[in-house]
């Protein structure tokens, strides 16, 4: 068994892909229980977000491939689903893990969000029982070199998120938002971040709309909005001039239909929307009404590489302490897997000390000269511990094994003589 990554993320496959796959809520620890049933599978956890969803295992190449196919089957996913997957496995895994937690794999570079999902995802494995020893060790490392990079880096300064993303993008649509309504649908950290960006930068009018009323109303209440029930959000599409939705949904919120009897309503006053939630929140054919400019998460990636060139050069520092720490967790890694054979081995040489000083104590008992015992028992001592490693390397010379040959050297200090 070895650690090995099975995943999609926003470098390998679009939203209309990544959305199908999106473990949201109590399915994580369900999916994680049915995990632990395929054979091959010793430890798992998983990272599902709008921007990945990602498996990391201890398992065997049969057991990688079998969870590739309960994935699929799992989500009833069409063949060419595993075109967009990648798989990593050891040192790469490991790195990738690092650059996950540390916001160097993110769509928004530097992104701190992306650490308490994932200490999320560790919990819920911990609780669904799929947590080992292994993966355990792997993550309290991991969150240790995340901390690491941000206090010794530049990598979080100035961030650009995923929702001054999608104000810019606004921005660029129209010449200011002083004279303009935007409404939100729901109630979430991005939610509060673009409602936070839209008032700093004068909106007229805010909207939240959100299953859980009470909540959208105290967040509306803080930014000088107005709280709207998902069963009021069809009446309420006609007064948004701008439309931003980021909801943990499984199923479109908004459909065609309701945004094409909106923009009539309006007059063909066109409508700005960009969808972050994935799943989407917004039907994609949409996007093919005239008067409606919708945008998903994949669209900001260049307003996101536009805001990030300051923290380029934290990056290239955070890789360097990344190549560090890698090194320094499989130093410890691997010299665990030589703990037991160094036990096993003391124990070994106690069981032999043991033996040769009771053989001395009995010499002793019988008035046998002192100086005699302790020339029998030295000379015992010697012969047994070095009896198996002697006979051994009589076998590999008539073998020809040098690589036992130098390792005798090596280990006994005879590399030097």
């Amino acid at each position: 068994m070895r650690l090995q990554i099975l995943g999609l993320n926003h470098n390998t496959a679009p939203v209309e892909i990544r959305e199908q796959v999106v473990f949201a809520g109590d399915e994580v620890g369900q999916a994680l229980g049915r995990l632990a049933e395929i054979e091959g599978i010793d430890e798992a956890v998983l990272l599902s977000t709008c921007n990945r969803t990602e498996f990391y295992v201890l398992t065997s190449d049969i057991g990688r491939e079998q969870l590739k196919d309960w994935l699929r089957n799992e989500r009833n996913l069409d063949p060419q689903f595993a075109d967009t997957l990648f798989t990593l496995d050891e040192d790469a895994a490991i790195r990738h893990i690092f650059r996950v937690a540390c916001g160097l794999d993110s769509l928004v570079l530097g992104e701190p969000q992306i650490l308490g999902q994932l200490k999320d995802a560790v919990r819920v494995a911990q609780h669904s029982g799929t947590l080992g020893k292994h993966l355990h060790r792997l993550f309290q490392h991991t969150f240790s070199v995340a901390k690491k990079v941000r206090t010794d880096t530049e990598i979080g300064t100035n961030p650009v998120s995923v929702a001054s993303a999608a104000v810019s993008l606004a921005q660029q649509f129209f010449a200011g938002f002083g004279q303009h309504t935007a409404l939100l649908v729901g109630a979430g950290m991005t939610v509060e971040l673009l409602a936070k960006h839209l008032s700093s930068r004068g909106i007229r009018r805010l909207f939240v709309a959100n299953r859980d009323l009470e909540r959208a109303r105290r967040l509306a209440n803080r930014f000088g909005g107005y709280a709207v029930p998902l069963s009021e959000l069809e009446g309420t599409l006609p007064e948004a001039d701008i439309l931003f939705t980021s909801t943990a949904s499984t199923e479109p919120l908004i459909t065609c239909a309701q945004l094409k009897a909106a923009v009539s309503i309006r007059k063909h006053k066109p409508i700005f929307a960009v969808d972050i939630a994935v799943p989407r929140d917004i039907e994609a054919n949409a996007a093919e009404l005239n008067d409606v400019y919708l945008y998903t998460i994949d669209d900001l990636d260049k307003v996101i590489l536009q805001g990030q060139g300051s923290r380029e050069a934290a990056a290239v520092d955070a890789n360097r302490i990344l190549d560090d720490e890698i090194a320094r967790y499989l130093s410890i890694e691997r010299a665990k897997q030589v703990n037991p054979i160094i036990t096993a081995l003391r124990e070994h040489g106690e069981s032999i000390r043991d033996e040769v000083l009771a053989q001395a104590r009995r010499r002793i008992a019988k008035g046998i000269d002192s100086n005699e015992v302790i020339e029998f028992a030295t000379a015992a001592l010697m012969k047994k511990l070095l009896h198996n490693p002697s006979v051994r390397l009589r076998e590999a010379g008539e073998a020809s094994e040098e690589d036992i040959i130098e390792a005798a050297q090596i280990l006994f200090g005879l590399d030097h003589e």
